[in-house]
């Protein structure tokens, strides 16, 4: 496997904008690195959204990612989140939970305490672990990972994610990011059979280095 922290503003996968994609640019490393001919096999293991920093794994294998797939879909890997939001938040910690539907065309994804027609169950728990002057940074932890899950749940509830105009924030961030970052994901490696844990430092920008 290769591990990227993957900077905000940077597409994980190629898309309509014709962007090039971290996927690429990875691709791209490892015929450089390793002096391989022809095509280089990539899996994307995990995906965060364009906005987003943080953690993204890439499998090598087709053996490793088919195995990394089984463990998401067994929800084997913990994932772990930071965010920030308004200080005004007081709750300490708790669940978020609900059904979520994507709309593709808005690609947005929108909120129902009841159970509707494509919707997809989503839960998370979170904990405050910091308050600033005006703000405040809270852990998560995704049990469930459906689209726009964090962003959407946080919207949901009165308290957008700094930066996310998408969601309900006031005003953008100066680097057209948000303040979600992918921090911490545990496994157990899918050959090597030994535990992994892997952290990835915030961008050293904004209020995320206050």
């Amino acid at each position: 496997m290769i591990i990227v922290n993957k900077p905000c503003g940077l597409l994980v996968q190629g898309d309509k904008t014709g962007d090039v994609p971290l996927l690429e640019i990875v691709k791209k490393y490892i015929k450089n690195k390793y002096n391989k001919k022809g095509n280089v096999f990539l899996g994307l293991v995990n995906r965060i959204d364009r906005p987003t920093s943080g953690i993204v794994i890439f499998a090598k294998t087709s053996k490793a990612l088919s195995r990394m797939n089984e463990k998401l879909k067994k929800r084997e890997i913990k994932k772990i989140y930071w965010l920030i939001i308004s200080n005004k938040f007081e709750s300490k910690e708790g669940i978020l939970e609900g059904w979520f539907k994507k709309n593709n065309n808005k690609n947005k994804s929108f909120f129902s305490t009841e159970e509707n027609d494509n919707s997809k169950f989503g839960s998370l728990t979170y904990k405050k672990i910091q308050t600033l002057e005006k703000y405040c940074k809270i852990e998560v932890e995704l049990i469930t990972g459906r689209h726009h899950q964090i962003r959407c749940s946080f919207s949901e509830i009165g308290y957008p994610i700094l930066g996310d105009l998408k969601y309900g924030s006031k005003r953008s961030n100066k680097d057209g990011g948000i303040y979600l970052h992918s921090r911490e994901l545990d496994f157990i490696h899918p050959v090597l059979k030994e535990k992994i844990n892997i952290k990835a430092k915030p961008p050293a920008t904004g209020l995320w280095i206050i």
